[in-house]
């Protein structure tokens, strides 16, 4: 198991200190998700922060669905373009072999 080493972030006002493998995809994790929250804060100034949590964390979980979808449907696509793929391959062997 990788060493962990401690980080400290600041996320929506608050400092956290933080046990992480990877320390640079710990801070931009931590920096995205400041900046959601600060955007949802922006746009929704006069509710509480557990509110502009919840809502930032559902933004959040959106983009994380939008991305699997994108990634499930990319993996159809090349699953069908590598069947066919070796389609062609089979019917090329079965043109070029000797009668």
């Amino acid at each position: 198991m990788p060493d962990k080493k401690k980080l400290k972030v600041k996320i929506f006002d608050k400092e956290y200190s933080l046990l992480v493998e990877n320390q640079e995809i710990a801070a931009e994790l931590a920096e995205y998700v400041n900046t959601i929250m600060e955007e949802t804060r922006d746009e929704l100034p006069d509710q509480q922060k557990e509110t502009i949590a919840i809502i930032a964390a559902l933004n959040i979980a959106y983009d994380l669905f939008v991305e699997k979808n994108k990634y499930r449907e990319f993996s159809i696509q090349a699953t069908d373009k590598i069947k066919k793929i070796k389609l062609l391959l089979e019917e090329s062997k079965f043109m070029s072999s000797p009668s």
